[in-house]
């Protein structure tokens, strides 16, 4: 059998562009690693650091001639991208099983499963073990899905899906993510963003909270069914075990020259004993690294009262993120993040700044929730005003599906299934009590304009962290060749619109 996984074209972030940041996509050489120890003959088509084209693409899956295609989507901005993708698949290779995968899929099997669908069969939830039991499945003269946990299909006349596929409880059973098959010399390939050498990785799973804008921890939590066929999902963290976490950076590092380690995991810091053993294996293995992760700020403050910071930035800690997201307790109540209440955020970043200052601080900030007031949005500004962080984020609220918000908001009516191509956390899609949508994103761009600013960008570009000044330098290119670009286009190069808009490749549709 034979198994084609594929990131299709797709637009992107303008302060995602194809010259700095594009980064392996960890499920790829994951779902590959397991499929090829199952035996089964896999190839993987990256477009994006590729620049294959749709046309060279589907030119590519006619060659390669596959038994299953598979595409997985974790944003919602995206779907409509991975749908065109199925599509390809079914005019140019109808033999095929088409299979998704991937957060966005997970949540919505319903929504994209249909007699006329292009998609086949959607994997939900983790996918290692369902995949590779799959395609056992369909190698069979006689495929029964039924004997496959945690999928779901049409069989023509009504929607099927199977019992919850089990989490797997030993991410070390699971085979080395086969980075060979993927074009590791082409990631993170700027001179200053996640630099040198930047790749993605994760050494856990899943989330120990379930805050209600966030769907990051759906994919991986337990799942059950009620008796009305609905999910029930309970957040779910593992981790790997130190020892195995060294063997993929030391092969990154040594093999594919990797220097600069993104941590893909939606909380790094959870389990302090992980913590702890991995900063010392890095001392002692003497490699020279730096990395970005996503942290919490109660694990950090814990971790500094156990000497446990100190070691990680030691180990080559160099940037984090915090999601601060609002200055009022009753507002993170009301978002599900109530382990952040009584200023944690700030003691934190606190730490950061009085203790280890070579550390690049990034938070983000929600706006736009239900009780949002011209009033309260100032809070939050003054808020960021204070933290004094590298890179101040505000980002609108926005519904994705898996999440309570989601389904509050399309059981009101206040979006549509229609809606997904705005969901980009720059561009406002909801209104609160007190303020619509349009005077949310006036809002968001005042508040931005008040911090990322010419004082904000001098200061970084003289600190004495190289670090920190090449992050700066980074955001000063992209932001000229946007402007650049925008007059080429005859565009105001002064119209917000134009730092948001999603970015067209050249070679997109070649």
């Amino acid at each position: 059998m034979r198994v084609v996984l594929v990131q299709p074209p797709r637009c992107y972030w303008p302060y995602t562009s194809e010259g700095d940041n594009f980064l392996l996509q960890q499920a790829l050489p994951a779902l590959a690693g397991a499929l090829r120890a199952a035996g089964v003959d896999v190839h993987v088509i990256d477009c994006m650091p590729l620049h294959i084209g749709w046309r060279t693409l589907a030119d590519e899956l006619e060659r390669l001639d596959p038994d299953v295609v598979g595409c997985g989507e974790n944003h919602a901005l995206y779907a409509s991208e991975a749908m065109r993708f199925f599509r390809l698949c079914k005019e140019r290779i109808p033999r095929a099983v088409t299979v998704a995968g991937g957060g966005h899929f997970t949540n919505l099997p319903e929504r994209y499963l249909g007699p006329a669908s292009p998609i086949d069969v959607i994997a939900i939830g983790e996918g290692e073990v369902t995949v590779v039991e799959l395609c056992a499945e369909l190698a069979r003269a006689a495929p029964d899905l039924d004997r496959v946990d945690g999928i779901a299909w049409h069989d023509g006349q009504a929607f099927r899906r199977t019992a919850p596929r089990k989490l797997v409880h030993d991410l070390d059973t699971l085979p080395l993510p086969a980075y060979d098959l993927m074009p590791m010399e082409l990631y993170g390939k700027s001179r200053y963003l996640f630099s040198p050498g930047g790749t993605t990785i994760h050494h856990s799973r899943g989330c120990v909270s379930k805050c209600s804008f966030c769907a990051w921890w759906t994919t991986m939590a337990d799942r059950r069914y009620d008796s009305d066929g609905h999910a029930v999902l309970q957040p779910r963290w593992r981790s790997k075990s130190v020892d195995r976490m060294m063997e993929e950076v030391e092969l990154l590092y040594h093999r594919y020259g990797k220097r600069s380690y993104v941590w893909v995991d939606e909380s790094w810091n959870i389990d302090p004993r992980f913590n702890d053993a991995f900063a010392e294996a890095m001392i002692r293995s003497g490699m020279k690294s730096k990395w970005f992760a996503f942290m919490r700020a109660d694990c950090i403050v814990r971790d500094e009262k156990k000497g446990i910071l100190e070691k990680l930035v030691r180990a080559g800690l160099s940037h984090i993120l915090i999601g601060i997201e609002r200055a009022e307790d009753d507002s993170l109540s009301m978002l599900d993040k109530r382990f952040y209440t009584g200023g944690v955020g700030e003691e934190a970043l606190r730490i950061f700044k009085e203790r280890y200052p070579e550390v690049f601080l990034q938070a983000t900030f929600i706006v736009g929730v239900k009780e949002e007031s011209p009033e309260s949005l100032q809070k939050q500004l003054a808020l960021a005003k204070r933290l004094e962080v590298d890179f101040p984020a505000f980002h609108p609220i926005t519904p994705v599906p898996g999440t309570p918000i989601f389904d509050e908001a399309l059981r009101n009516g206040e979006i549509t299934y229609e809606d997904f191509d705005d969901f980009d956390w720059l561009t406002p899609v909801l209104d609160s009590k007190y303020m619509d949508r349009h005077e949310i994103g006036q809002a968001l761009y005042q508040m931005n304009k008040a911090l990322v600013n010419n004082r904000w960008l001098l200061r970084g570009l003289m600190s004495r962290v190289p670090y920190k000044r090449d992050m700066y330098i980074w955001f000063s290119k992209v932001s000229a060749a946007m402007f650049v670009d925008a007059l080429k286009q005859r565009l105001n190069p002064f119209d917000v619109g134009h730092y948001q808009s999603l970015v067209k490749p050249d070679w997109y549709d070649g």
